[in-house]
């Protein structure tokens, strides 16, 4: 597959999304433990159907694939959605899709990228996410970069006969140091 370095980290970089990974997706998005944090397990997403959501996703709105420098390794997926640039905010989102890459700082990496493009080229003044409440691991990644809760949905996704919260989180524009420059 062809990527473009777009967003460039220490480890990865992230690249416009490509139709052409429409198989690695529509794997990943069939897998229930990646999709139970996205809000997605009750989907069933075709080949077909992810190929039109991918090109769909290229053409509208702040999509990228994530991608390892090293091996040019497609791993994950992270965006900005709803973006208004006239209230300057945007949600968040982010998944790392192949498993033996999780736990690894991936995810940290390239929220941080993603962030630094929001908030330094697009200008935005508030980036908010959601997480349901047994996503440990997200929460600990998103208060690492320095999201903070400000409010939650209280037992609102039910899992397997168990009610769980789902938290909301943003980040301000000065609450985020940010790199990119001339």
């Amino acid at each position: 597959m062809s990527y473009y370095r777009k967003l460039v980290g220490e480890r990865l970089y992230l690249s416009p999304i490509n139709p052409e990974d429409a198989e690695t997706y529509t794997r990943w998005l069939n897998d229930l433990e990646t999709t139970l944090n996205l809000q997605l397990a009750t989907k069933v997403i075709s080949l077909g159907r992810e190929k039109d959501l991918l090109d769909e996703m290229q053409r509208d709105g702040f999509n990228f694939a994530i991608v390892l420098k090293e091996s040019d390794e497609l791993i994950g997926n992270c965006g900005l959605l709803n973006t208004d640039l006239v209230q300057k905010t945007s949600e968040f989102g982010i998944f790392i899709g192949e498993k033996k890459h999780r736990g690894k700082g991936y995810g940290t990496e390239a929220i941080r990228l993603l962030l630094d493009f929001a908030f330094n080229l697009l200008n935005l003044h508030s980036v908010y996410l959601r997480v349901r409440s047994f996503n440990e691991a997200g929460q600990h990644c998103y208060r690492k970069v320095g999201f903070k809760e400000i409010g939650r949905r209280r037992e609102c996704v039910l899992v397997g006969g168990q009610y769980y919260d789902e938290i909301y989180m943003d980040l301000l524009a000065d609450e985020f140091e940010g790199k990119i420059s001339v």
